[in-house]
């Protein structure tokens, strides 16, 4: 079977243009020559008609900025500002942002850009139309007031199809209604066997962290973290756990002496799996941010095969199996789902039999109760790290609520009324989806900034994005010390003064008909390990020494300011935030109170 990668794709429907071009004005200047009668030479037609190509290309640019400009001004509105860069469709500042995503603070180089041009600007990326905003109002506008005008749409799609394919998050109409319905009732109701799933993969992870920790070592936190909530994950989607637990954690860079890790079959399995998982991941985050030039850099092959191959050797036979099942007893099937231990997959496989639909909107779960929760748990620890006071707070509230070996229930969760404010603030400063991005299906307006402007025109087909992680962090919504950790913010007058006001300044789990359905499962998720892991231990500390190099931020950060300035990890994204290097910690063990 001949695979057609991205890069070719595009470069033959660019060619055909150009071939199509070429021809109707060769076709066109062949006659008129004839007219003349005069033999214009099939070279100089060549040439001409090779020149004519930029030249058709900046009529066309032109003219679609003047069809919308008229637009605008028939219904009283203005163009979003524009971004001037030096290179002919912005290309320097595409340049600037893939170097930014790389080496950057996240919103490094927008940050000026809004400053300069107000809460919203036109990038203009490769001659396209990208409007970026962080004004609570237009995101209340894409999310919720006038959610039906906002599509991920058929760009989106494409970009992210490889690996989300038609799942929730990457579908929309009627296919994003039907896997939005088919999982709602699996975090739509409380059920003790999560608390049961989470009790066990968290003992795993606790009695692996403290191996480590008596060996003298520090841990990667953030890979403890992944395997934790890949492992949670796994048994909830599937019942079957890919027990990433199981095989060797990393030791530090420097250790002086590696001990040879015993693994199981299944462990290597488990850390090909997690390790593909996240390069599929990168790779489509990637192409999103580039525009419409990304499938340039796959000519020669498209990037999330290999990778995807992996992951889905480890889906589909589950799905199949389960499909299996279903035929040979649909009674016992249906029976299934009314257990209080049943899975996500037992509750799909009785919506539908398309092994596809199945497989997509697992891996979209995946992503969601995986990567999302294993980053927050890394944020948090790193602000306990550096924050003390802070967490020998949490853990006195942690121990007068449960003791430290009592296993915690609902009742005591929602009663912790500052792990949750310890868990909202470091949402607040790294949200886990801190960039994301829509499409808008009809001609429509923001409101401007200031109430007595005129109101900005979003053209139809234009790519809306939006900063959640930049919103967060402002201080005309947030107040003077915005960049500054403290929980207290989500329990004091603060409360009232921002958030009760302006809830749409808060969106850490999105708004809206979007908005995430796993929200109190993954509260009930990080609650439980932050309690059972403050139980355990009494203090955590960050062990630069232990760390790579690549984890450590930039020695030029320093001279920033704000927060960058005094970040003691390298904050990255792909589709969901991360640690660069992970987050290598040592812990003290705590003292058994009843």
């Amino acid at each position: 079977m001949v695979v057609v990668t991205p890069g070719v794709d595009l470069l033959a429907k660019g060619f055909f243009l150009l071939a199509a071009s070429i021809g109707v004005l060769s076709s066109s200047l062949s006659y008129l020559t004839s007219k003349a009668g005069y033999d214009v030479p099939t070279w100089l037609l060549l040439v001409l008609c090779a020149g004519s190509v930029p030249i058709i290309t900046s009529i066309y640019v032109i003219g679609d900025k003047l069809l919308k400009w008229r637009a605008a001004q028939r219904i009283g509105a203005r163009m979003v500002p524009e971004v001037q860069g030096k290179y002919p469709g912005n290309l320097d500042v595409l340049q600037i942002m893939i170097k930014n995503l790389e080496d950057g603070y996240p919103g490094d180089g927008l940050d000026e850009l809004l400053e300069k041009h107000g809460q919203v600007v036109n990038m203009r990326v490769a001659w396209s139309d990208l409007i970026m905003t962080t004004s609570p109002e237009h995101i209340k506008t894409i999310l919720a007031t006038d959610f039906q005008n906002y599509v991920k749409g058929p760009r989106f799609q494409s970009n992210m199809g490889a690996v989300l394919g038609t799942g929730v998050f990457n579908s929309d109409g009627d296919m994003w209604k039907f896997h939005r319905s088919i999982t709602r009732p699996m975090f739509t109701r409380e059920r003790i066997s999560h608390f049961d799933l989470f009790d066990r993969r968290a003992q795993q992870a606790i009695d692996k962290l403290r191996e480590r920790l008596r060996e003298g070592y520090a841990i990667d936190f953030q890979d403890l973290m992944s395997r934790f909530t890949l492992d949670a994950a796994t048994e909830f989607l599937f019942g079957n756990c890919v027990e990433s637990l199981s095989a060797g954690l990393p030791y530090p860079h420097n250790a002086p002496y590696i001990p040879l890790v015993r693994r199981t079959p299944k462990g290597d399995a488990a850390n090909a799996f997690a390790r593909a998982f996240l390069e599929s991941q990168e790779i489509i985050s990637f192409r999103e941010r580039s525009g419409w030039v990304w499938p340039l850099g796959e000519i020669t092959r498209d990037k999330t095969y290999a990778p995807m191959q992996v992951v889905n050797s480890y889906i589909e036979p589950i799905v199949k199996e389960a499909l299996r099942k279903k035929r040979q007893s649909p009674k016992a099937m249906e029976a299934a789902i009314e257990a209080d231990d049943a899975t996500l997959l037992d509750h799909l496989v009785n919506v539908t039999d398309d092994p596809v639909v199945l497989k997509d909107e697992i891996l979209n779960i995946m992503i969601a109760g995986r990567d999302t929760t294993a980053a927050t748990l890394t944020f948090i620890f790193y602000f306990l790290a550096i924050y003390p006071d802070v967490c020998a707070r949490l853990r006195e509230e942690i121990i007068s609520k449960v003791g430290s070996t009592r296993r915690p229930d609902y009742d005591d969760v929602r009663d912790m009324k500052y792990l949750r404010a310890v868990i909202n603030e470091t949402l607040r400063l790294y949200p886990i989806v801190p960039f994301n991005i829509r499409e808008s299906i009809h001609d429509t307006t923001w409101a401007a900034v200031d109430p007595t402007e005129k109101p900005y025109f979003i053209p139809a087909g234009t790519k809306t994005a939006y900063s959640v992680f930049m919103m967060h962090r402002r201080k005309d919504l947030w107040g003077p010390d915005a960049e500054e950790f403290d929980p207290d913010r989500f329990l004091d007058e603060r409360l009232k003064k921002y958030v009760s006001k302006n809830p749409f300044i808060f969106l850490p789990f999105n708004a809206g008909p979007r908005i995430c359905l796993g929200q109190q499962f993954a509260y009930n998720e990080m609650s439980f390990m932050i309690i059972r892991l403050l139980q355990s231990f009494s203090s955590v500390e960050l062990a630069p020494a232990s760390a790579p190099p690549e984890a450590q931020p930039p020695a030029e950060w320093a001279q920033a300011t704000g927060r960058k300035a005094i970040e003691r990890l390298f904050p990255k994204m792909h589709l969901t935030m991360y640690s660069n290097g992970g987050l290598w910690v040592k812990m003290t063990e705590g003292d058994a109170v009843n």
